[in-house]
């Protein structure tokens, strides 16, 4: 029996949770099953190197401005030259040219995603989401919060939903005990505590509120540092270069440059999150952050705001903590009663890295992905298959 070809689509490559993700599942899914290939319509791809066999299933339709309508044929010739059965894609910009390409080329089945949730739309994209809303078969959240918004904003039923949060690679990311001269050779003392808040620099990510959050725990455990790991988006996308300028003044403005640290995208995160005491997520809004998961899965616990589904993932006082949005004073004096108590630390590390590893692995996401894929294959074939959600929610 031949392999379904699975082309995922995505916006580009860049240093991203949704990029990260389609290429995990890139990866991981059934290579007996299933043959799958990855087009990113930008040349812009920092993360081409974490794809396996990327000469091969890497390609690059380059658009060439914003409502560049000339990508949809260009996907059309691809769909065809490759054969593809199922389109999965990933963003606003591939999403609308996917639905476009794949009706016209009837695809077999035609996947969406929802990787946010209470974001703001431009009118236009809104528009341009209902009125493709019907070529596309299946949307994929990667969280109930997710699913419940999208399902609002282009006006489908619920039961076009399958909720997958997502996956990582505990391979990569796993506890590394006794990490004192990893943490010398980033220029910090053994004795040195270390906060990180591994995020994008866009206003999504809360950096104004955690900065005032770690003023208080400087005050109080003055051997504190914050290591803030990501960098502004491509071309300044969303604000962010003026939201990273905003950073730096406040930063200055409250007299804390000395205990702050920007350390950029890095391709040794896996040990930074080692070597940090705790990490914090105080976000405004989120689907499922990889940022959360992966420190979980390195053993390092997590604070973060109750937004999405942080709570459904980190279990509130037993693998992590969840804090109110918005709450700089509380979240300052559940990071200061965390690094008095390193009993407390280790265990809710302990408990989150087994978490991460029975729950939320890559295998697992493209296990559950390959099941939706064969669910709107069946769908196609006009085989009876009672819709389903794909994970069975938590109550919180």
């Amino acid at each position: 029996m031949s392999r379904k070809r699975v082309l995922i689509v995505i916006s580009n490559l860049e240093y991203g949770g949704a990029q990260r993700q389609a290429i995990e599942l890139l990866n991981n899914l059934d290579s007996s099953e299933y043959e799958p290939y990855i087009c990113s319509l930008s040349d812009y791809a920092p993360l081409k190197n974490t794809i396996i066999d990327a000469d091969r299933r890497l390609i690059i339709i380059q658009k060439q401005w914003k409502f560049d309508i000339s990508v949809v044929f260009k996907l059309i010739k691809l769909i065809k030259q490759l054969r593809i059965d199922i389109i999965h894609s990933f963003l606003f910009d591939s999403e609308i040219a996917s639905r476009l390409a794949g009706r016209l080329c009837s695809v077999r089945a035609i996947i969406g995603s929802e990787r946010n949730s209470n974001y703001s739309l431009k009118w236009r994209q809104l528009i341009a989401y209902r009125l493709t809303r019907n070529s596309v078969g299946i949307i994929i959240a990667n969280s109930w919060a997710g699913a419940k918004f999208n399902s609002k904003m282009q006006g489908l039923p619920v039961d076009r939903y399958r909720v997958i949060h997502n996956g990582i690679d505990t391979n990569r990311f796993f506890p590394r005990p006794n990490l004192n001269e990893y943490k010398t050779s980033l220029g910090f003392d053994i004795s040195d505590r270390l906060v990180g808040m591994f995020a994008s620099f866009k206003t999504q990510k809360n950096h104004m509120l955690a900065l005032k959050a770690m003023k208080r725990v400087f005050n109080q455990i003055p051997n504190t540092k914050f290591l803030m790991v990501g960098e502004k988006l491509h071309a300044g996308m969303h604000g962010s270069d003026a939201y990273y300028n905003k950073i730096w003044t406040l930063v200055d403005q409250i007299g804390i440059r000395e205990h702050c640290f920007f350390l950029g995208n890095r391709d040794d995160v896996e040990k930074l999150y080692c070597a940090c005491d705790l990490t914090i997520l105080p976000s405004l809004f989120e689907g499922t952050p990889n940022a959360l998961l992966e420190s979980m899965a390195c053993g390092t616990p997590v604070i973060a705001t109750d937004v999405s589904d942080n709570s459904i993932i980190i279990q509130d006082g037993i693998s992590g903590l969840i804090v109110p949005l918005g709450d700089d004073q509380l979240l300052s004096e559940k990071i200061i009663g965390l690094l008095r108590n390193k009993t407390l630390l280790q265990q809710y590390g302990e408990n989150a890295s087994r978490r991460i590893i029975k729950e939320y692995t890559s295998k697992k996401l493209a296990e559950k992905t390959a099941f939706v894929y064969e669910e709107a294959l069946a769908r196609n074939n006009k085989k009876s298959l009672r819709p389903r959600l794909i994970e069975k929610k938590r109550a919180k």
